[in-house]
């Protein structure tokens, strides 16, 4: 007879379950579907609402999606289990999600647990498209949640940095500035003018339309509580795996992956950055495995007895605080050891707490390069490109550098309580917090992992890109040096009292007996 393997308490609350995931082709969304056929094999199925894409439709993407490296374990060890997720044709900016109405009933009559990720991640993105994708996109998701007869959890992906005018941030849902549906009904009849014109009036003190349009979402899902059995998580910002399914899995430039990329290419110079403040991140598996258990805590306990809707803060500020300095140093590090093909100029970017330093810096060091690269590839008749990269940089670090020049003080009472809560079997297969992360190993896997996932560079790579990185050394050493004595040598010959105070401190050297002897025997 065979054994029954035994099960955890998360696990059995997900045996038999039909699961509907919005956003399930974004990071978050496809960590969390990899990791719920591998852990969670019993579920029944997974519906997953899939956008096509040009040419491909949306069984075609789901193929793409399980061909990544995310899903090798799955692919070799449960490949049955694929079997049970089912792409719905879809959008969460379209009429009833864009669904037929076969595709509606199916998913009113059969899930019980929705997990809604879908989201603009654009901080630059236009107030009417953010408020469409994430306020009203959120509006059409709930609509459809009312009408699932079987529901026992909905979660709500938001984000810890939506209530900026909060100096602390607890585990609760605040007043929005506006009401949310006031906002979708503007920007459905306002025009892109109009909009335009009274978007920084309403995202005040909102640093982007991201944030202010999370926040209105929040509202929403908090007024359908308790005849909705939902929660709000909020993670901080999210960066590669720590440890599942595999170290260092990121398949986006977003955040300080991108950052990371950007500095490890030379292209990153400056970043307007306080180094004594911290980091708030959280590796997406400590978020996704944190995002499943709430469900399980939703769907058992929580439901009837919260009196207002459960909101967990999914940070790991007191847990391994780390500063944006020491993140630096540390990437810094593990760039030179592990680094990226085609540097154009040797790593050694820094952070800047004054904004005009920072400005400066970027003016020598991000401009003028870019544009003497584009005027070498106009000269040799070749496509120019760097000035548009650095428009792009410079709009990315414009936004992100909000969030880097702030101190963040995020309470997480009921993260660290699921934790605790946790049987051993739970903490094995679903682990949210770890007191002993190697920082040093972790950034390793960070940078490997980028440069496996995201830019497409073989390990086998390193030797080389080690050498040529040895080469931009002696550039930039060179570089440098031949800019500070152009310097000197400008004000030498153009500061009447620089040049006096030079040749008398020369003087001064000269008649010294042991040195002043040196010099004239070299001539000087």
């Amino acid at each position: 007879m065979e054994k029954k393997s035994v099960k955890s308490e998360t696990q059995q609350f997900y045996e038999g379950k039909t699961i509907f995931i919005t956003g399930g082709t974004g990071f978050m969304g496809k960590v969390l579907l990899e990791k719920l056929l591998y852990s969670c094999s019993d579920v029944k199925k997974i519906y997953v609402l899939i956008r096509p894409k040009r040419d491909r439709g949306v069984e075609n993407r789901l193929e793409d999606i399980f061909k990544l490296p995310l899903f090798q374990r799955v692919q070799n060890e449960k490949p049955q289990v694929l079997k049970k997720v089912i792409p719905l044709n879809g959008d969460v900016c379209s009429r009833d999600l864009g669904l037929s109405n076969r595709h509606r009933e199916l998913l009113i009559n059969e899930v019980q647990v929705v997990f809604h990720f879908a989201a603009t991640l654009r901080l630059e993105a236009k107030l009417k498209d953010a408020i469409e994708m994430n306020t009203t996109g959120t509006k059409k998701v709930l609509d459809l949640a009312k009408e699932m007869k079987n529901l026992n959890a909905f979660i709500h992906l938001s984000t810890a940095f939506c209530h900026v005018d909060q100096e602390e941030l607890g585990e609760r849902c605040y007043d929005s500035p506006h009401d949310p549906k006031d906002v979708m009904r503007l920007v459905e009849w306002l025009d892109d003018e109009g909009i335009d014109l009274i978007t920084p009036k309403l995202l005040h003190p909102h640093p982007n339309t991201y944030t202010y349009s999370k926040r209105l979402a929040e509202t929403l899902v908090s007024n359908e509580y308790p005849t909705l059995p939902c929660c709000i998580a909020r993670p901080s910002i999210v960066i590669p795996s720590y440890q599942e399914p595999m170290p260092g899995w990121v398949d986006n430039l977003n955040g300080p992956t991108g950052l990371m990329v950007g500095a490890g290419k030379g292209v990153i110079r400056s970043m307007h950055c306080n180094g004594d403040y911290h980091a708030e991140v959280i590796p997406v598996d400590f978020a996704t495995n944190t995002i499943i258990t709430i469900a399980y805590k939703l769907g058992t306990e929580w439901q009837n007895t919260q009196k207002s809707i459960p909101v967990v803060n999914i940070t790991q500020g007191n847990v391994r605080p780390i500063t944006w300095g020491e993140v630096l140093e540390t990437g810094r590090t593990k760039l030179h050891e592990y680094p990226f093909e085609g540097q154009v100029w040797f790593p050694d970017g820094d952070i800047r707490s004054t904004k005009f330093i920072h400005n400066l810096f970027v003016f020598f060091f991000h401009l003028i390069p870019a544009y003497l690269i584009d005027f070498l590839m106009l000269i040799l008749r070749q496509k120019r490109f760097m000035v548009r990269i650095q428009k792009r940089i410079s709009d990315g670090l414009e936004v992100l550098q909000y969030f880097t020049t702030r101190e963040w003080k995020f309470y997480n009472d009921k993260y660290l309580k699921l934790d605790k809560d946790q049987s051993d079997y739970d903490r094995n297969n679903f682990r949210i917090v770890r007191y002993d992360i190697d920082i040093n190993t972790y950034f390793k896997h960070i940078i490997l992992g980028a440069r496996q996932y995201c830019m497409k560079e073989n390990l086998s790579t390193l030797p080389k890109a080690r050498r040529h990185q040895k080469i931009m050394y002696v550039v930039h050493v060179t570089t440098v040096y031949l800019f500070y004595f152009g310097i000197l040598y400008f004000i030498y010959n153009n500061v009447g009292i620089v040049k006096l105070c030079l040749d008398y401190v020369t003087d001064i050297i000269k008649s010294l007996p042991l040195i002043g002897g040196l010099l004239q025997k070299i001539h000087l």
